[in-house]
């Protein structure tokens, strides 16, 4: 029987030769920057992406890439950007090349605006470590990944080139991760807010099939916002078409043209804006992005793979701007009876009490976090369940130390990828203690278990039931056990104003 080829530093990708880092203390073979397209400038600028050109010797893949343009404004995030980004990194400790240990693919969060896989945060080492092969990578953001425009459709459809790449990234997977050690047949794509958004709108698009097959959501679904369901067709061409007028001659030629910094100046985020319907984010496209994804889901059309998705108890934190005045008990009411009416609005006080001012500052922010992101991943986990044809697992992640004080979105990420890194976000740099890295090994026990079998499960972690109509999910907490769902009545009433899946877009009104 011949013996397999012993995996080292060197690996030969359909593109040519790579180098990686030296295996560190605990086996791993580190990869970074390797080009999975073609840089996406000059005239491949708003095109799909293209396959990265050969290249002849051994190139080096030591360092990460640059991450792609951010539309966020004042971007604090260290790190070198540019339009030529796109590009990925693997971390293995595969022995040999045929091995085929489980894929896990990430997708960074940020709003589609702003990100890149070289977060500290997610370094993919420690997972990789407990035996699977982690996969990062940059796609396109802001105006460079979802401008839309007629001129554009004449070539191809457009409006989604962040989402083509992310799609050509896992192709790329397909095609090259058995070099690793990796199981092209085996692959889970997870991320975080705007990344678990995208594993949603992937699951839902007849292009991502058979590229994977486990799905991982934290904190994000991309249905929709506080101001209604993402862009349609005609909204996310109106939008282009007033950037390209407000730049020029309102040709795509001279938007081609234009330096790439000129361009992202041009159309700035911030937090305040909804990621949604006030940005350049993914819109229906009919092509990538067919129909809402919650109407896809609805229909049983998504793809029908397990499903490990949850939320935090602050999801709230960074998205306050956001939120309905509440300045007053009574400014709050009067938002309230705006949004949902003045007949529903006695039941919206059941569950977002306003009897004082500090209540009612206290509902606001509650309010938030659920309509930004966990409504929408209840009701992915609900519409999931509901086809009975692939296991779900829901999960609440609510934990709480002096290294992270407030359960916020994102906080999760350290403990994922046990890297327990400063939680910034929340502004706190304390270090992490015995109890903390003892949640992330179970964390991290858990999501290689999906990745592997499916399941969460497995020896040394407390029981995780299935999602099903009882609405248990798991907490992940000070103690880690199976509970109703803490935040189910505020969930059903927000569900209720869906129609066949989609918020009201009367929505898109209230300010």
């Amino acid at each position: 029987m011949t013996k397999a080829a012993e995996l080292g530093r060197q690996v030969r990708t359909q593109a040519g030769e790579v180098r990686g880092e030296r295996r560190d203390v605990s086996g791993v073979l580190a990869f970074k920057g390797i080009p999975y397209a073609a840089p996406p400038v000059g005239q491949l600028r708003w095109c799909a992406p293209q396959p990265p050109a050969p290249w002849t010797g051994v190139r080096d893949a030591l360092t990460f890439g640059a991450g792609c343009l951010s539309a966020l404004e004042n971007d604090p995030r260290p790190g070198p950007r540019a339009e030529d980004c796109l590009t990925l990194n693997v971390w293995t400790a595969a022995k040999e090349a045929d091995e085929k240990r489980p894929v896990m693919v990430w997708i960074h969060g940020g709003g589609f605006q702003f990100g890149s896989s070289a977060n500290p945060a997610t370094d993919g080492g420690p997972l990789a470590a407990k035996g699977v092969v982690v996969v990062s990578f940059n796609y396109r953001l802001g105006i460079f990944g979802f401008l839309a425009h007629p001129d554009l459709d004449a070539e191809a459809p457009s409006g989604n080139y962040g989402l083509q790449d992310q799609l050509a990234a896992l192709r790329w997977v397909q095609a090259n991760i058995a070099a690793f050690g990796g199981d092209p047949d085996n692959v889970t794509l997870f991320g975080e807010s705007a990344g678990a958004m995208a594993v949603g709108i992937l699951m839902a698009s007849p292009l991502a099939h058979g590229l994977f097959h486990k799905a991982i959501g934290e904190s994000g679904a991309f249905w929709d916002g506080r101001h209604g369901p993402l862009q349609n067709f005609e909204e996310a061409r109106a939008r282009g078409v007033a950037l390209a007028r407000q730049q020029g001659d309102g040709s795509i030629a001279a938007l081609r043209a234009m330096p790439a910094e000129q361009l992202n100046a041009a159309a700035p985020w911030s937090f305040e804006l909804d990621h949604v319907t006030a940005s350049f984010s993914p819109s229906i496209d009919h092509d990538v992005v067919p129909d809402v994804p919650a109407q896809r889901f609805l229909r049983g059309e998504q793809m029908h793979i397990p499903l490990l998705a949850g939320w935090n108890s602050a999801e709230e934190f960074p998205f306050m701007s956001q939120s309905l005045p509440a300045q007053s008990a009574q400014a709050f009411c009067n938002s309230a009876e705006k949004m949902f009416g003045r007949e529903r609005l006695p039941d919206f006080l059941k569950i977002y009490p306003a009897d004082t001012d500090a209540q009612a500052k206290a509902s606001a922010a509650a309010l938030t976090g659920d309509i930004v992101v966990g409504e929408q991943c209840w009701q992915w986990l609900r519409l999931h369940r509901a086809s009975r044809r692939a296991p779900v697992y829901g999960y609440h992640f609510n934990y709480t130390s002096p290294y992270t004080p407030i359960a916020s979105h994102v906080t999760e990420i350290p403990f994922v990828f046990g890297t327990l890194t400063p939680q910034r976000v929340i502004g706190s740099t304390t270090s992490p203690n015995e109890a903390d890295r003892a949640l992330a090994q179970t964390i991290m026990g858990y999501w290689v278990n999906f990745a592997m079998r499916g399941n969460p499960n497995g020896p040394g972690l407390p029981s995780w039931p299935v999602y099903d109509e009882t609405d248990v999910v798991q907490i992940l907490g000070t103690t880690v056990e199976a509970r109703p769902n803490p935040q189910a009545a505020r969930f059903g009433f927000l569900g209720s104003f869906r129609q066949n899946g989609i918020l009201p877009m009367r929505w898109r009104d209230v300010p």
